[in-house]
């Protein structure tokens, strides 16, 4: 048997050395070859990288035959290199030959070599290439080996990727991966056109930091890491405790044993041993993180790897000197790039300046996607694996018009978008001279359109836009943005501004409404497999008593002397919302007691985003004065279908018979119950669905800023009273697709949906 190799830090030192040199790409991979197989005292190392069409290419070998470079092809589940893109973990065999999925290729006259060691080469959470030793002899490899080749797969991975930049030498000539201009497609989230340099939201480890100059003091950067690391959720575990009461702490103690982990603590300290700055062993930690990931399925799984990924860039940030911040400061005008994005990480970036975001996962309907909607800034969701297609510093076109990613575009296609968002603010230009007209229809019908917020700057848009409020304000954002819980003078100084700058325009305040994608980092929330329909909402404030009746003690300070607007989130049956305004009206009788002064007068409201309180209403008949539906929770319910899983967001339409006799039925019941109904869902914000709700009988629309415009625009086109008519006709038939008949009543009435 083969001894084993000398020193793994040798090899790292060697290595350092090779990036150093000025040889290019081709050279500088061989060199790494000849460097391993020296090294390991192995008969052949061999690099096989991911193509664009998804294939595995031969593109270095020392032990195989040279001219098998570049000729050499296997699919991504074939043979044992294929197998290991597919894991994305190593595979070691002792005799490779006899393995099931062995695909020999004569062209590299691999006939006498037995033994067969490969790992992956991880960019990104993805799986961009393989790296491989062999030996002749029938030999086992130990953890060693395998660890010490993984941590080489990772420094080729950062040299791969520097060759295939601008002035990059070998891939350039296949793939040009970063160099040429490419167009990705995603959803829109948040409309406009956004050009800027791209900038990641995960911290990125420079290749220059890659290896330890000074191993002892690389291993007391990472034990001093590790500590603020730990007091940090230590912290965050206290404050949940203490000022929240009797919480679901085993979750949170759950992440606090993967931070305190000896193991991963000693696989870090190893891969300082070996070479590795602190910096790049913890990222060595997560791309196998991300890797496992990709692939799994179990949702507990994906769980606790989410949680490792998220220890693994906290680590990464406090290295990196900014002690557990969620970000580091970016440029103004950059177009900021996630994997993920919640709600309260985004908020953090609101003063940043971004001229656009661009997210993988999220959909449509997120609350990412509804901050990002709120702050005005363009946004595409749903673009697959575009963290690994570019580059910080590369030049992007976010076209969240039509749902495009144009990565580094030329000259030409940057005049045009250039002339796009001048045409864009020309639009604009129409939507304000409407400011001050009513939103009224052809035939005399008044329509209220009212604004979307949850930030003070949302409030600024009231008198820019014309709106006649705030028909939907999300108090959680303020809990969302805070490290620790807001005290009940923050809170009613906060409700006192918006009521102040709202200047007598009425302001509907929703309550908190946490859970599903939007947690607090104050407070340590349970791990749901479907946490959209878990512990949320109006749910988790009943529950949490005292955290609520403080929020209702704070509006109630904040109105003093005017009139107050409540409504309560996400209620399912009639008694959860009697037992909230029992919270409510204690308050209030808490505030006369106490010689505090109170609203001029109150309206407390429910939102209706069950289907199930659509059939309870007449049970808080005299009790709610008011109903507002929210349909982007409504509709996935109504559907059963995820708005956070994008295969299915775009599954069923919204301009549908069943959506719209359900809407009818909901408004009609109101009517007869003589009880005041909006709408506040993004649905509301969109000129052809606004139209659908208004001719359905909804007279109160809130919606995003941007929409304000637009809709009024609409609203001054048709004649409701023949429209509305049609449209029940449409309903009443059985045939035929009623969003394609719509559509077409639209355009035989001139409705104007959209600026030519």
């Amino acid at each position: 048997m083969p001894q084993s190799f000398s020193s793994p830090r040798l090899l790292l030192n060697r290595l350092r050395q090779v990036m150093a040199s000025h040889d290019g790409g081709q050279e500088r991979l061989s060199s790494i070859v000849k460097l391993i197989a020296a090294t390991m005292i192995a008969d052949v190392c061999s690099i096989y990288l991911r193509t664009k069409e998804d294939q595995l290419e031969l593109v270095a070998t020392e032990g195989l035959r040279s001219e098998a470079v570049a000729l050499t092809r296997l699919s991504m589940d074939e043979g044992l290199v294929g197998l290991i893109s597919q894991t994305a973990e190593p595979l070691a065999i002792e005799d490779a030959p006899r393995h099931p999925n062995f695909a020999y290729r004569p062209e590299t006259g691999e006939d006498p070599y037995h033994a067969f060691l490969g790992v992956p080469i991880l960019r990104g959470g993805r799986v961009i290439g393989v790296l491989t030793v062999q030996n002749r002899t029938e030999r086992s490899y130990d953890e060693d080996e395998i660890e010490t080749l993984q941590t080489i797969a990772m420094v080729i991975a950062e040299v791969i990727a520097s060759e295939t930049g601008p002035g990059g030498e070998y891939l350039n000539a296949r793939s040009k991966q970063f160099e040429h201009s490419e167009t990705l497609k995603g959803r829109s989230i948040s409309p406009g056109l956004g050009i800027g340099q791209a900038c990641y939201h995960d911290p990125v480890v420079p290749t220059a930091k890659f290896f330890a100059l000074d191993t002892e003091a690389e291993l007391r950067r990472l034990a001093e890491a590790l500590h603020k690391l730990r007091a940090s959720i230590d912290r965050m575990m206290d404050l949940g405790s203490h000022d929240l009461g009797e919480d679901p702490l085993d979750i949170m103690e759950a992440y606090r044993m993967l931070a305190n982990d000896p193991g991963w603590a000693s696989r870090l300290a190893e891969g300082i041993k070996n070479g590795l700055s602190a910096e790049a062993s913890v990222d060595r930690a997560r791309r196998e993180h991300r890797a496992k990931l990709e692939s799994a399925r179990d949702p507990y799984l994906k769980a606790r790897l989410n949680d490792l990924e998220d220890i693994d860039n906290r680590l990464l940030r406090i290295l990196g000197g900014h002690d557990g911040a969620d970000h580091v400061a970016i440029d103004e005008g950059s177009v900021l790039v996630a994997r993920r994005l919640g709600p309260a990480e985004l908020l953090e970036y609101s003063n940043a300046g971004l001229s656009a975001l661009v997210l993988e996962e999220p959909a449509a309907a997120s609350h990412a996607a509804i901050v990002a909607r709120a702050l005005g800034i363009p946004t595409i969701g749903g673009v697959t694996s575009v963290t690994t297609l570019l580059e910080a510093g590369d030049t992007l076109i976010v076209d969240a018009e039509l749902g495009q990613l144009h990565i580094r575009p030329d000259e030409d296609v940057i005049a045009a978008y250039r002339a796009r968002q001048e045409l864009l603010s020309e639009r604009q230009k129409v939507y304000r001279q409407l400011r001050d007209e009513k939103a009224m229809t052809r035939d005399g019908v008044e329509i209220r359109l009212m604004l979307n917020a949850g930030l003070k700057l949302d409030v600024e848009h009231l008198t820019e836009t014309g709106a006649e409020g705030i028909g939907l304000f999300r108090t959680e954002f303020q809990f969302l943005i805070s490290k620790q819980l807001p005290s009940l003078k923050e809170q009613k100084d906060f409700y006192a501004y918006v009521m102040d700058a709202a200047h007598g325009r009425p302001v509907y305040f929703r309550t908190l409404d946490v859970g599903a994608d939007k947690i607090m980092a104050s407070f340590a929330h349970p791990v749901e497999e479907n946490p959209a329909l878990g512990w949320r909402a109006i749910r988790f404030a009943l529950d949490r008593e005292g955290l609520f009746r403080r929020q209702l003690r704070a509006l109630i300070r904040a109105a003093a002397g005017r009139p107050l607007y409540v409504m309560f989130p996400m209620v399912t049956v009639a008694s959860e919302f009697l037992a909230a305004k029992a919270l409510f009206l204690k308050e209030l009788s808490w505030a006369r007691r106490h010689g505090h002064p109170v609203p001029l007068h109150y309206s407390v409201g429910a939102m209706l985003e069950t289907p199930a309180l659509a059939f309870e209403l007449e049970a808080l008949s005299g009790q709610a004065d008011f109903i507002c539906v929210g349909t982007n929770d409504l509709m996935q319910f109504f559907h059963a279908a995820d708005r956070m899983v994008p295969s299915i967001t775009e599954r069923y339409e919204f301009i549908a018979r069943g959506p719209m006799a359900f809407l009818s039925h909901i408004v009609q019941l109101c009517d007869k119950l003589n009880m005041a109904v909006s709408v506040c869902g993004e649905a509301a914000g969109k000129p052809l669905d606004a139209l659908a709700l208004i001719c359905l009988g909804y007279r109160s629309l809130s919606m995003p800023a941007a929409s304000i415009g637009p809709v009024k625009r609409m609203i001054r086109s048709i004649d409701l009273a023949v429209l509305s008519n049609k449209v029940y006709t449409l309903l009443g038939q059985s045939t035929g697709s009623f969003r394609e008949d719509f559509l077409a009543l639209c355009k035989q009435h001139n409705v104007l949906l959209e600026i030519s």
